[in-house]
């Protein structure tokens, strides 16, 4: 995202984001200049012990112990 026309103070930050679906899509959404991210699979991970959100940008999201967003890093 570009921040040439963002204010100081109001980037908008994964882990800012609401702990539940609708609120990552649209975060998702306005990251990618309005192109739609589609939830693809979601699925409980044995290896880190949450459900994770596969989405159509080709990256794998859960929410942390403190119900904030990350992007899962294999």
């Amino acid at each position: 995202m570009s921040s040439a026309f963002v204010k100081e103070g109001e980037a908008r930050h994964l882990k800012d984001v609401a702990p539940n679906l609708g609120a990552l899509l649209f975060f998702l959404r306005v990251e990618n200049n309005g192109a739609v991210i589609r939830d693809e699979k979601s699925y409980f991970s044995e290896k880190i012990g949450r459900d994770v959100y596969e989405m159509s940008d080709g990256l794998h999201y859960a929410l942390d112990d403190e119900n904030r967003w990350y992007i899962i890093l294999d």
